[in-house]
């Protein structure tokens, strides 16, 4: 519910609407509630309500983004992205993420990505971890290096 409301949030009639300083807490969390009630809990339309009358409608993404990183933390799991230059197989995903798994201590969850540019390699995003193995990376660290 908190990513389909931090979703709504950002689309730029809603942005617009929410950060209109003539328009009222009781008005702007009335509009905003028929924009989304098909989808809100009676909790998530209290939800609404409260953070209207505080003004905090617009940081709607921000607390999005921080309640899935205390979820991840309580639940001892890490969403990791593995960028390769080509499609890995489900046995490389699979040992990458067992690698993860040891390295972090958490359950790993792993999505794939395929990006040419880094030439080879991978490059994984896990939480505030980022391990750059790429081809691209080790080439721009030798540049680095002969620049010093």
């Amino acid at each position: 519910m908190l990513k389909f409301l931090a979703a709504v949030t950002q689309q730029d009639v809603v942005a617009q609407f929410l950060d209109n300083p003539k328009v009222t807490s009781d008005k702007k969390s009335e509009g905003f509630l028929k924009l989304c009630a098909d989808r809100l809990s009676p909790a998530g339309k209290n939800f609404v309500s409260l953070l209207a009358q505080n003004k905090r409608l617009p940081v709607l993404p921000e607390i999005a983004v921080l309640f899935e990183a205390l979820k991840s933390e309580k639940e001892r799991s890490v969403d990791a992205v593995i960028t390769s230059a080509f499609a890995l197989t489900a046995e490389q995903t699979n040992k990458l993420a067992d690698s993860l798994k040891k390295k972090l201590g958490r359950e790993i969850n792993v999505t794939t990505a395929v990006d040419s540019s880094i030439l080879g390699g991978v490059v994984i995003k896990a939480g505030d971890l980022v391990i750059d193995g790429s081809v691209r990376g080790k080439l721009a660290k030798l540049a680095e290096t002969l620049n010093s």
